[in-house]
């Protein structure tokens, strides 16, 4: 079964359709029963729609940066309360 933490690190390739068949069946499944992953997939794409729409299709790097220390420690505080669904 795959991990919220793990979904949260292939969550852009995901939304690319960079994965293969069986880690897409992964992250669907997880998907299903996982609220707060189908709430982050769903920011994730409208961050990226939003980047391409308004950029040379390049993102800054700090802001990447940025977004992926945000999600890490959001992910890390769902670990230690235990709040993963």
């Amino acid at each position: 079964m795959l991990m919220c933490r793990e979904l949260a690190r292939i969550a852009s390739d995901y939304i690319d359709d960079e994965l293969g068949t069986a880690q897409k069946l992964a992250v669907k499944m997880h998907l299903i029963m996982c609220e707060d992953c189908r709430s982050f997939i769903g920011n994730l794409r409208t961050s990226t729609d939003l980047i391409k729409a308004h950029s040379s299709g390049r993102a800054d790097p700090e802001l990447v940066r940025r977004i992926d220390e945000q999600v890490a420690q959001t992910l890390n505080a769902k670990r230690r309360t235990g709040d993963f669904t």
